[in-house]
């Protein structure tokens, strides 16, 4: 597979763009360290051009740009799912930004970056490569509609073929493996959703006021324009308007969306210089998945279905990925025992961007597990190691598991702080360490994967 020039220099496994770890290293300028200038002048650059980056990333709205109509899905259904998803690439709407000027605008921020801090600074390293990053998502979201779509995709998110660790064993082999591990370890429940979107809004709402402390720090809203259940966005949850939850679901979201990627976004945006950390391009979104499917693990939020669905999801890129249609993975999740329109909705995201009949897929949705792999080990390491503190760095904001020893640089200089809102698990990692796995990690060492 042929990297992105953007990406050059930080392939992962089967070319996915991930951010390498980085050993400490310092530039030289005359004879010494490149940022040893003034400690208040070297956080003011940072802060400038983290600034910068924060600006120019925001009109960039990946899921947003991929979306599909409500019609395209009225009309699969009435058709009984024979007919494949009328989508053309002019069925995009157009991007808000112009994409030359936008590419443009990072190169310049990167330039700025190593003119200022070089390319050996830590905050340097994270803002160099969330730039190249951003260009890269900028060329994908131009080829909307083609194939090209969908191998950027791959560079940027990965592939459900890739292999995990050192031995043979790929995320596919994982999704079809994990759920019947995990099964064994879970009973099954027959709850049946009978909670509406309207009040789950107010037991959400009532949940995370508890875990945050501060009444309106977070907002719970209802929504008809996401493709999911749930979605989080920089201070709040949405609910999609007709969705209907069971108990174990809501649990689920106050974990998930509440506690990590709410939890993240607002220590991201308290950081005082790097405020970076309070936007995540693709290679976050890894992690943060990975991390939000982990504290399900670890605060036994998860159930057999919800693991079953992730695992679905892998399992339909990969179908995606050999060359099956649309019709062919809507089929495959009906199988599964999806209604109707989840079976659309869920075939629906491996699709969007690209085409039905023909092009790769979105493949962001194998980001939950393969993120879940890279975040337990990381913090399995870190536990080894005895750093009980690095299991929560990675709340500090939109982390990177890639950028776990750099962030460690920042926070010793200074310049990250320590993340605020912190799983109460996070605090006392040790407790669910492979010397001691508790049930919900079992089902991991089953599968040779802890």
């Amino acid at each position: 597979m042929k990297l992105h020039p953007a990406l050059d220099g930080t392939r992962n496994l089967r070319g996915a763009f991930a951010p390498e770890a980085h050993p400490p290293t310092m530039g030289i300028l005359n004879g010494g360290p490149r940022w040893q200038r003034p400690a208040a002048q070297r956080a003011a650059l940072i802060r400038t051009l983290s600034d910068r980056l924060v600006e120019a990333q925001r009109p960039i709205r990946i899921l947003d740009a991929v979306k599909w109509t409500d019609v395209v899905e009225q009309q699969f259904l009435a058709a009984r799912g024979r007919e494949l998803p009328c989508i053309t690439p002019d069925s995009y709407r157009p991007l808000p930004f112009a994409t030359e000027l936008k590419r443009a605008e990072f190169a310049e921020i990167e330039s700025e970056v190593g003119r200022l801090l070089g390319p050996a600074d830590p905050a340097g390293r994270i803002l160099t490569r969330m730039c190249r990053e951003y260009r890269a998502a900028i060329d994908m979201l131009e080829h909307r509609g083609s194939r090209r779509f969908g191998e950027l995709s791959q560079q940027l998110y990965g592939s459900a073929t890739e292999t995990i660790g050192e031995g043979d064993v790929t995320l596919l082999d994982v999704a079809r493996h994990l759920p019947a591990q995990f099964a064994r370890q879970h009973a099954a429940s027959d709850e049946q959703p009978e909670i509406g979107a309207r009040q789950a809004v107010g037991i959400l709402a009532d949940r995370l006021r508890t875990y945050f402390q501060e009444p309106g720090r977070v907002r719970v809203r209802l929504s008809d324009g996401i493709v999911a259940d749930a979605a989080a966005g920089c201070d709040y949850i949405k609910l999609r308007g007709d969705a209907i939850f069971t108990e174990r679901d809501l649990r689920v979201l106050e974990v998930h969306e509440g506690w990590v990627h709410l939890g993240t976004t607002l220590n991201g945006q308290a950081q005082p210089v790097c405020t970076f950390l309070g936007k995540g391009p693709p290679s976050s979104t890894i992690t943060q998945e990975g991390l939000a499917v982990l504290v399900e693990l670890v605060t036994q939020a998860a159930h057999p279905a919800r693991l079953r669905r992730v695992a679905n999801r892998v399992e339909a890129v990969a179908l995606a990925e050999a060359g099956a249609d649309f019709r062919v993975v809507y089929r495959f999740f009906l199988e599964r025992g999806c209604p109707e329109r989840e079976s659309y909705q869920q075939t629906m995201r491996v699709f969007r961007g690209g085409l039905p009949a023909d092009g790769l897929p979105f493949t962001k949705d194998i980001c939950y597990l393969k993120g879940l792999l890279l975040v337990w080990r990381h913090i399995r390491s870190a536990l080894r190691r005895g750093d009980t503190a690095g299991a929560a760095m990675l709340f500090c904001g939109k982390a990177t598991v890639g950028d776990a020893a750099t962030l460690a640089e920042l926070l010793d200089e200074g310049l990250v702080a320590r993340p605020r809102f912190v799983p109460s698990q996070f605090g006392q990692p040790q407790q669910w360490t492979p010397a001691e796995p508790s049930l919900v990690l079992r089902p991991f060492m089953a599968c040779g994967l802890v």
